[in-house]
């Protein structure tokens, strides 16, 4: 009901906006108003339904009971939605506050998310092993929220057949260690496809100094975007050199509908540089260019996370004491902005690289980069020499 709620009030805060600006009246407005009036018409269906889903009527009480809660279900979606929330949101939007935007976004995940019952094999999984290894060294009072990232890979995965088991998360977790990261088909760069060829899993790092002391930038990504028409390695254009060899076979759609160019990267910074969060929120905000670089485009399909964190002040967290921490200024953080694009920009070379050709669902494939093609090419534009 909440949820319903919230997208007619919606309506209303939609509709108000136009009518302040003038624009109720123009053609996007009229259509506007009548998309949404639909919206609010095709709702109370719905809405009557929700009592009944709830499985509360019975023969016995002769639908009464039923006919209440569905005329009290109306009335407080069209009371709350109309008079309580609206006012809320015009509130929430004249703030301008990204803090304040956040949390009433979060408030209406929070009421449509009720309808789903299940939120993730993965998710459950992490969570239980947090707390099956006491993670939190024996904290009376912890909570924790597991954040899983995915990049879309059922051009050559069965997505729909839910081969992910509980076991598997806590495999992978449990095999993790420190050096050298596999890359290329593993882990959930397996069915990946990246600017034409076959994806994956990839990293990269740099070593730079500021002023005396040393610092490491590390990028490891999960590749999976672009067209081949626009993968460009050491400045080649790669993509137009190689259009006509080893393109994607595709015998049998997947049971969703893909674009060229559609997909996803997930991308993750990691330094031991000294770094507040607004810093590292701009560290992440460098990432793209690393990924135009190598051809991405910001494609409409492309959903894309990233995401930059430090290991320095390893202490800052303290529940009883004020504590110090150390950062860098801001004047001295080119060298990091420059070590993370170039990171990136490895990464997803390095990915493509070391990934593999892969056969997946309905006999799709996937066509590993050709590298003796790809050497001939760089050769070609003088780059093995310089």
């Amino acid at each position: 009901v909440l949820g319903l709620g919230l997208a007619l009030s919606s309506t209303a805060f939609g509709l108000q906006i136009l009518a302040e600006r003038k624009q109720l009246n123009s053609s996007h407005g009229r259509l506007a108003f009548a998309i949404l009036l639909f919206q609010d018409i095709a709702a109370i269906p719905l809405i009557a339904l929700v009592p009944l889903l709830s499985g509360g009527a019975s023969v016995e009480d002769g639908g009464a009971s039923s006919v209440l809660r569905i005329l009290l279900s109306i009335a407080a979606v069209i009371i709350g939605g109309r008079y309580l929330l609206r006012p809320i949101f015009r509130m929430v939007a004249r703030t301008g506050l990204q803090e304040v935007s956040t949390a009433t976004a979060l408030l209406v995940v929070a009421g449509t998310a009720w309808l789903m019952d299940a939120v993730g094999v993965v998710r459950d999984a992490v969570l239980k092993w947090y707390v099956d290894t006491d993670w939190y060294s024996g904290e009376d009072w912890w909570y924790t929220y597991p954040v899983v990232g995915e990049t879309y890979d059922g051009f050559l995965n069965d997505i729909y057949g839910f081969h992910v088991k509980e076991e598997n998360v806590l495999e992978a977790i449990n095999n993790s260690s420190t050096g050298k990261i596999a890359e290329g088909n593993v882990g959930g760069g397996t069915g990946m496809m990246c600017l034409g060829f076959k994806g994956g899993t990839g990293t990269s790092s740099r070593v730079l100094k500021i002023k005396n002391s040393t610092y490491t930038v590390g990028a490891i990504v999960q590749s999976n975007f672009g067209s081949k028409k626009n993968l460009s390695i050491a400045g080649v254009p790669v993509g137009l050199e190689l259009k006509d060899t080893l393109n994607y076979e595709f015998n049998a759609p997947p049971k969703s509908r893909r674009q060229e160019g559609d997909g996803s990267i997930i991308v993750i910074i990691a330094t031991d540089a000294p770094l507040l969060p607004h810093q590292l929120k701009r560290v992440a905000q460098r990432i793209p260019l690393g990924i135009g670089i190598v051809g991405g485009r910001g494609s409409n399909g492309s959903g894309d996370i990233f995401l930059a964190f430090s290991t320095a002040n390893e202490k800052a967290f303290n529940r009883e004491e004020t504590v110090t921490i150390k950062s860098l200024s801001n004047d001295l953080l080119n060298p990091i902005f420059e070590a993370t694009v170039q990171s990136v920009e490895e990464a997803i070379v390095n990915a493509m690289v070391a990934a593999e050709t892969m056969e997946g669902i309905n006999g799709n494939k996937a066509y590993a980069l050709p590298h003796q093609l790809l050497r001939e090419t760089l050769n070609k534009y003088n780059r093995l020499n310089q």
